[in-house]
């Protein structure tokens, strides 16, 4: 077997293969032979058809076979011979078989030339310091009486901005005769979302009031179908409540659960926000590292790689909509902008991905399947569902040996980690 390797650019490649024409003629006999004991010809029993005719009569589809079982396996030997591995499934074309002849094709593929880590000792980053002010303290102190707050029924005033009411409401397009009609619909007087001139209408109504008006769209609202046009509304006002925010002391601490004073909410609250805000710095120190990695891979990455990382954070995303409860068919996305967009960072992703591969090799860095069993554990927690089903589906999607490279890498991440100088502000 002759072969050709042609660099087309440094992770490019052409592969020119020639075959003997006595292999292409024997792997001929063969599939012929085996045409001809299952061919079904009138006038002749089967498999009493004179190979000649089986030639003649089924030639293409047996080219074919005969190209489909000498192909793959000469390129395999090709690339073994040479210590290359693609990244992803050669392009096979110019395919030329003949009976008596050579087969010629050439196939062309993406690699991953060789990189330099370079030393790990030489990585110099910066820690941003884990700051907690009583500020924030106390805006999550807010945070959580704004979610504690309640609704209490209100009987003796009308409409206030800040109520929340309750009412049965029928809308129209003016000049139409059918109407929309919904019951028991809350709206909050003041919010950002209702129709304009909704809470004028409301203000100052009583519970039991009744009311009709139109409401005007400008041309530029956010709602498409409603720019422009005026809506006539009937509403019945059913009920009033006002929203009621406890006051921060003691009580409201001990009825959080945990806690038997504020000074203790306190604690907690200051505690959590100094973890979180530990973490932030990990992320930052994580990115910088991977950027600093991804700028060792000089040479262009190969297409094949990009487009699989792109891939695989649009079905990330897709996931996450999923369990949020909302279709993707119908959440209005640009999925070509979005691809585009992605395409800068999967680059660098992959840059970095490259570096740490070639790190977790140096160092025989592994990952064991009792680790991948607990990353398995911590993601069916994380989404109510079972290790078994979470198995299952990576399964399915081929995604198992991805999260074994995902802990290889994360272990290298860790490495250098340790490896390098950090700096704290």
């Amino acid at each position: 077997m002759k072969t050709e390797f042609v660099d087309v650019n440094e992770t490019r490649k052409n592969l020119t293969v020639e075959i003997p024409s006595a292999d292409v003629d024997a792997e001929i006999d063969r599939i012929s032979r085996n045409y001809g004991r299952a061919a079904r010809v009138p006038g002749f029993r089967p498999g009493k058809v004179p190979q000649r005719l089986v030639r003649q009569r089924f030639r293409e589809q047996i080219l074919h076979d005969v190209a489909h079982e000498l192909i793959p396996r000469a390129v395999d030997n090709a690339l073994r011979e040479r210590g290359v591995e693609p990244v992803d499934t050669p392009d096979i074309r110019d395919v030329v078989v003949e009976e008596g002849q050579p087969l010629k094709f050439t196939a062309t593929f993406e690699t991953v030339p060789p990189i330099d880590p370079g030393d790990c000792q030489a990585i110099r980053l910066t820690r941003p310091a884990a700051h907690v002010d009583e500020a924030a303290v106390d805006q999550a102190l807010e945070r959580l009486r704004e979610r504690a707050a309640r609704y209490e029924p209100v009987e003796d005033r009308s409409i206030e901005t800040g109520d929340t009411v309750v009412v049965d409401l029928e809308r129209r397009t003016a000049g139409s005769e059918e109407a929309d009609r919904h019951e028991n619909v809350s709206v909050e007087i003041g919010a950002a979302v209702n129709p304009p001139g909704f809470d004028e209408a409301l203000t100052g109504l009583a519970a039991g009031a009744h009311k009709n008006f139109t409401a005007r769209y400008p041309a530029d609202y956010a709602i498409k179908e409603l720019a422009g046009t005026e809506v006539d509304y009937a509403v019945e006002v059913k009920t009033i409540r006002r929203r009621v925010i406890p006051a921060l002391d003691d009580e409201f601490a001990k009825d959080l659960g945990e806690f038997t004073t504020l000074a203790e909410l306190r604690d907690r609250v200051r505690g959590d926000l100094a973890q979180a805000a530990e973490q932030d710095a990990d992320r930052e120190v994580r990115a910088a590292l991977l950027k600093q990695l991804a700028g060792r891979v000089t040479f262009e990455v190969p297409g094949a790689l990009v487009e699989r990382e792109i891939d695989r954070r649009i079905e990330d995303f897709v996931r996450r909509l999923l369990e949020q409860q909302v279709d993707p068919r119908r959440a209005n996305i640009d999925w070509e902008e979005m691809r585009k967009s992605q395409r800068g960072p999967s680059e660098e992703a992959v840059r970095a991905a490259l570096v740490l591969d070639e790190v977790a090799r140096r160092q025989t860095l592994a990952v064991s399947a009792e680790e991948v069993e607990g990353e398995m554990a911590r993601y069916a927690e994380r989404t109510g569902r079972s290790v078994q089903a979470v198995r299952a589906q990576l399964e399915k999607e081929g995604a198992i040996s991805r999260l074994y490279a995902g802990l290889r890498r994360e272990k290298a991440v860790d490495f250098l980690l340790a490896c390098a100088t950090i700096d704290r502000t």
